[in-house]
This record gives structure tokens, C-alpha cells and sequence, in this order.
């Protein structure tokens, strides 16, 4: 037997032949790339620091044509004052985050303002990432269609369309919808007011249901308050609507941002949550339980999600065909309603 603890270690080839194993179980090894028995990824990364080797990733991805890198966009057509510290996003990239970190991937995350028709197209010949997910549609879904027509690695989060190409994980927004007027329904509200941006593909299939879930003379009284997304903008409009004399007994949100911009825009108004006026929101962000009161909300499995969007694109990746899937949502039911 060959003693191979004295000799120079210059290359992933010379590791490998210490080790007794192909170059490519060494780069898995290395990288913490792909599948590997535990046992083998430790004697190797201890055999390599034994000899002081270390692998130069950014060469090696280079040799194989790829960067290492998965963008995280968030393209901002509507909502162009939408923050990356929205609390849906922050925890959609945390556990986005994490995910990709356990499949050796890095993050490159950018906040989009979409200009002219080529901002994704010119996003990919930069060249700096494997793959791209899309946190959204916003108004880019005619972007994202031609985008999708010849670039793979490509999966948005957002709701289902029969006529779009490109590949959404999401939650069933309408089926969602339908719950929150169906909780309100029977929590005797019959005034009801949908705070939301229906431009927003999401927001729209969420008024679809809620409205598709009422009885016809409860949905013609429905008021449809056109509101942005951020706090200090949902909060305005909220304000100025209460202000004005506007008493619904009932109010679905498009998102938890805006259903706890209400509550504190009413509460201004001296109308009581939940006696007074019932508030529903959507997405059931951890700060949704926190509000005064706790908020009633549709929940979004955003840690399902986020595990769904890094598998379907890993997998377009390898060159596998994967559809869009819808997730099922769920009503949680606090304080506010």
C-alpha cells in the first residue's frame, strides 16, 4: 500500500487520487454540492486540510460554465415604493436564503424597477448567475413570457394563469379570497370593503374570490379602496376613507401590511376591531400576530414555497420538465375578525 500522507497535494485530481475516489465525488465533497455519503464528505474535507488544499470554486465554475449563483429579483412595476424590508419579502428571502445556501448555491438578490422590455433578457446575458427566481409578476408578465420562451432556469412566484409560458409556484389567491368572505360572512358582516391594488395579478385573483364567494347583494355593496401595498401608503388611504365617514362592518386586505394599516387608521376613528369592524388580511407574516389586535389572515405557506421554487428551478436546471403548482392556502383566525 502506497503512503500517501507526504505527498503534495497541487490539484482536485491529486486529492482525488489520495483519496481513492473520482475528481467529481471530491468537487461534491469540496462544495457541498450533491448527493454524498457524510461519511465520505468528512474524510475528504479532512484529507484536504491535511494537506492544505483548498478548491477554487470560482475557477472550477468556470471550467464548468456556470457561476455558482442564483438571482433573487423582485421586479417593482406597480408597486415601484415597495421596499425589500416589506415583511412578506423578508421572510420569503430568509427562507429562500436558506434553502439555496444547503444546495451550495450563493444569493444574488436585486430590487427591480422594470424599464423598457429587455430588463430580465439583458439580466441574463450579464452571465453572473445560474438560474432566476422572480418574486412577483408585478406588471411583467408579457417580460416574463418572452424571457421564459428560451431561458429555462427561470421560476416565478406568483399566481397561476393558463396563458402565461412561464413556470409560478404560488398560492391559490382565489381560493383564498373565498375564505376570508366566507369568515366574514359568517362572523355577520355584510358591509364589506376590499382594500388593494387589483393592477397586481395576485391582489386581483384575491378580489376575484372574495367577490365570487358572496351572496349577489353583498357583492354589489362591496367598495373596492384602491391602496398601495406599503405601510405609509395603505395607511393614507385608510385614513382619509375612515375620515370621510366610511363605515364598513367588514374589510378584506390584499396583504397583512395593508389589513394592519387599516386597523390603526380606524382605531384613529374611534371604531373598534373586531366589535365594530371585522379586518382580514393575507400572507400571515410573523408580525401579523403581533398586531393590536392579532390579525385574522390567509395564510401563504412561504417556507413550502420557498422549498418549491429552489426544487422546481434545481431541477430545470438538470434539464427535467416541472409544471407550475398552486398551494393550497388556510385561514387563520386571531383577535381582529
Amino acid at each position: 500500500m502506497t503512503d500517501h500522507q507526504n505527498e503534495p497535494v497541487r490539484s482536485i485530481t491529486d486529492l482525488a487520487r489520495i483519496a481513492g475516489v473520482s475528481v467529481s465525488t471530491v468537487s461534491r465533497a469540496l462544495t457541498s454540492k450533491g448527493a454524498l455519503n457524510k461519511d465520505t464528505r468528512r474524510r475528504i474535507q479532512e484529507l484536504a486540510a491535511q494537506h492544505g488544499f483548498q478548491l477554487n470554486v470560482a475557477a472550477q465554475n468556470l471550467r464548468l460554465g456556470r457561476t455558482g449563483a442564483i438571482a433573487v429579483l423582485l421586479p417593482l412595476g406597480h408597486e415601484r415604493g415597495q421596499h425589500l424590508s416589506d415583511p412578506f419579502f423578508m421572510a420569503m428571502l430568509g427562507f429562500l436564503a436558506d434553502e439555496l445556501t444547503e444546495r451550495g448555491y450563493d444569493l444574488l438578490l436585486s430590487r427591480v424597477l422594470p424599464d423598457g422590455e429587455d430588463w430580465l433578457d439583458a439580466f441574463i446575458r450579464a452571465g453572473r448567475v445560474d438560474g432566476v427566481i422572480i418574486i412577483g409578476q408585478s406588471n411583467q408578465s408579457a417580460v416574463l413570457d418572452r424571457t421564459a420562451s428560451h431561458y429555462r432556469p427561470l421560476v416565478i412566484w406568483g399566481a397561476h394563469a393558463e396563458r402565461n409560458q412561464y413556470l409560478t409556484i404560488g398560492t391559490d389567491n382565489v381560493a383564498g379570497g373565498a375564505l376570508a368572505a366566507r369568515h366574514l360572512l359568517e362572523r355577520g358582516r355584510g358591509k364589506l370593503a376590499f382594500f388593494g391594488n387589483v393592477a397586481v395579478p395576485e391582489f386581483a385573483a384575491r378580489y376575484e374570490g372574495f367577490l365570487s364567494a358572496l351572496p349577489a347583494d353583498a357583492r354589489d355593496r362591496v367598495e373596492l379602496v384602491h391602496a398601495h401595498v406599503t405601510p405609509e401608503a395603505s395607511y393614507r388611504v385608510a385614513a382619509d376613507y375612515f375620515a370621510a365617514g366610511r363605515r364598513p362592518d367588514g374589510v378584506f386586505a390584499a396583504s397583512d401590511v395593508t389589513a394592519m394599516s387599516v386597523i390603526t387608521a380606524a382605531a384613529e376613528q374611534d371604531i373598534r376591531v373586531p366589535d365594530q369592524l371585522s379586518v382580514v388580511g393575507f400572507d400571515d407574516v410573523p408580525l401579523a400576530r403581533l398586531s393590536n389586535p392579532p390579525l385574522t389572515t390567509i395564510r401563504q405557506d412561504i417556507r413550502r414555497g420557498a422549498a418549491l421554487l429552489v426544487e422546481q428551478l434545481c431541477q430545470r436546471l438538470a434539464g427535467e420538465e416541472v409544471g407550475s403548482i398552486q398551494i393550497a392556502p388556510e385561514i387563520v383566525i386571531r383577535e381582529s375578525s
